[in-house]
């Protein structure tokens, strides 16, 4: 887990907002400043995928590093995302082995990459319980 807090740390985001419910909300209520985008599309190497879950375009990235505070939804959206990957990065014990899991199309995902869902509440939720699964011995 040294490596994904490691990551996280890196955001500027205190860790306790990934496993705390009420520091979590906190967070998302004090707005996410801009400049961890540019952390995270960095540390994950998909620019592409954070314009799609901010739903801007991704020549439009550069307008968000610089908000001081992005909004509440802007702030879920990205928290919710970086917590996956974290799970992720705690399943698989690396980010590098991750990082393929979530751009690998999976069978039980509907054929769909975790990536691909992170755009939706939803498609989060799906991809953050296939992780429990594996994590958990659970391969049905």
């Amino acid at each position: 887990m040294t490596q994904t807090l490691d990551i996280i740390e890196s955001f500027g985001i205190q860790a306790e907002a990934f496993t705390n419910q009420a520091a979590f909300i906190r967070t998302v209520r004090a707005g996410v400043p801009g400049g961890v985008v540019r952390s995270v599309i960095k540390a994950f190497n998909n620019r592409e995928l954070i314009a799609r879950v901010l739903d801007i375009s991704a020549s439009n990235l550069s307008r968000v590093y610089r908000v001081k505070h992005m909004s509440r939804t802007d702030s879920e959206e990205l928290l919710d995302m970086i917590r996956i990957y974290r799970q992720a990065i705690a399943v698989f014990g690396s980010t590098e082995k991750a990082i393929e899991w979530i751009k690998t199309p999976l069978s039980a995902l509907s054929g769909e990459s975790a990536e691909d869902l992170f755009d939706t509440f939803e498609g989060r939720q799906w991809v953050a319980q296939a992780l429990r699964k594996i994590e958990y011995g659970e391969f049905s």
